[in-house]
């Protein structure tokens, strides 16, 4: 796992792109990434703000409002907040969330929300419009069978092409 953060790491570097690890504060740390993201049953916020220092990007998962809650004394980078919308990505074991916890995050922490679970292009807009700072996408990148050119299509229907 460590040399693929590690070439990932360095490929991503060479693009000017940034790498934050999922779930792994200790590959993101030893990997160079530029941050890590934890969900509710990894490593404690602070814990992980500890090992990676105050200038890591760190992101942490919120499925509730009393989740939410507990974010805003937390050291991070950004609250996600999700699944918003049904997904077979990955099984979070909470349901869909719908946009009122969307919005009720971007008015709860000066944090950057980021919107995940669920996200397609017809539904990109009115998630950044109940609050999401931005979308986290995955299944429906794939949609056509040009990654590339989803993402294109995503940066025009959300004005920042």
């Amino acid at each position: 796992m460590l040399s693929l953060a590690d070439a990932l790491v360095a490929r991503a570097s060479s693009y000017g792109a940034a790498v934050i690890v999922n779930d792994r504060v200790d590959l993101a740390r030893l990997s160079g990434a530029c941050g890590a993201h934890v969900g509710q049953e990894d490593i404690a916020p602070a814990a992980a703000r500890a090992l990676l220092g105050a200038d890591a990007v760190l992101g942490l998962s919120t499925h509730t409002p009393a989740q939410l809650r507990d974010a805003a004394g937390a050291p991070v980078t950004y609250v996600a907040v999700g699944p918003v919308f049904g997904t077979t990505t990955k099984d979070t074991g909470y349901t869909a969330v719908g946009l009122d916890l969307v919005s009720l995050a971007a008015e709860s922490t000066a944090r950057p929300v980021v919107a995940i679970g669920g996200i397609t292009l017809d539904r990109a807009a009115s998630v950044i419009g109940a609050g999401a700072s931005m979308v986290a996408v995955i299944g429906d990148l794939l949609a056509g069978g040009d990654p590339a050119a989803r993402v294109r299509a995503y940066a025009a229907e959300l004005g920042r092409a």
